[in-house]
């Protein structure tokens, strides 16, 4: 970073609470490997024995991939875990704090969550959300989670001002799907063009982070019917066996791995390196208008 060269944060939860060991811990490697192969360096974060850590050894790696009963952090649980010297993986708002406070300007990770169905009811709505309308950070996914109510999630970004750019497309994606049936007001067409809505919204003095919605490759994607049938079965499990809070994520994604008999799995871990290749491309447009 202190010569100018592109930095790409990556989030931890996919190793802690993501995926199964070996694959959270060799998915999380590949991830790491496409950000190099596009030219950037990937920092993965996590909190490590009290310590925030912007980039891990793939010791480290292994280890977070392998230990059980690691917590899963917030931004709200950074303090607590620090000063009990936890070891913690970070979701999407924990590691935007953390990337902001090391000075890393832009994150891919797989979706972003947003608000819950049934959050009238519940009032679950993920931190995720606030994180970007407060944190001046840009975030590559692929869109909102299959799981969500994403017309409200994108209602909740566009009342906070967190602008949402399609890459190359006006569908704002599932997650697992290409399309969630939603539309976007803005495309942009490179990472160069990426970079300069950045730029803009910078120099503009606008705090917020900025979300680049980046769909799954076609030849990964999901069929969207038959993943909304399996999600909906999943909401019906989670609520039986009385899933609530910071769990309801992790269980419904499990549980959807094991109605889609592991495809969900192969998507997860394509859309994972499709972002971090688009937020390699994306750094290095950024640095290169800073150099």
């Amino acid at each position: 970073m202190a010569d100018g060269r592109p930095v790409v944060a990556l989030e931890s939860t996919i190793i802690t609470h993501g995926m199964p060991y070996p694959r959270n811990a060799e998915t999380a490697r590949a991830v790491e490997a496409e950000v190099r192969a596009a030219g950037a360096i990937p920092a993965t974060i996590a909190v490590i024995g009290g310590e925030l850590r912007a980039g891990l050894s793939a010791e480290e790696i292994d280890e977070l991939g392998r230990a059980e009963g690691v917590f899963k952090a917030t931004r709200r649980d950074l303090a607590p875990v620090i000063a009990a010297r936890g070891t913690a993986g970070t979701t999407v708002a924990a590691t935007m704090a953390i990337a902001a406070m090391a000075g890393i300007p832009v994150f891919a990770t797989g979706g972003i969550g947003g608000v819950h169905r049934g959050a009238a009811e519940t009032f679950d709505i993920s931190a995720d959300l606030t994180e970007l309308a407060t944190t001046p950070v840009t975030v590559v996914c692929a869109g909102a989670k299959s799981i969500l109510d994403i017309p409200k999630t994108l209602e909740v970004l566009e009342t906070r001002g967190v602008p949402v750019l399609g890459y190359r497309t006006h569908a704002f994606p599932a997650f697992f799907c290409r399309d969630s049936g939603e539309r976007l007001d803005f495309s942009c067409e490179s990472p160069e063009e990426v970079a300069a809505v950045i730029a803009t919204h910078r120099a503009l003095g606008f705090g917020s982070g900025i979300l680049v919605a980046n769909p799954i490759p076609e030849a990964d994607a999901l069929d969207p019917l038959a993943i909304d049938g399996r999600v909906a079965a999943a909401l019906a499990d989670a609520e039986a066996a009385g899933v609530s809070r910071k769990e309801v994520t992790p269980y419904l994604l499990a549980r959807v791995l094991e109605l889609t008999g592991g495809r969900s799995l192969e998507a997860n871990i394509a859309l994972a390196r499709n972002n971090a290749r688009l937020a390699a491309r994306i750094a290095g447009a950024l640095a290169a208008r800073n150099g």
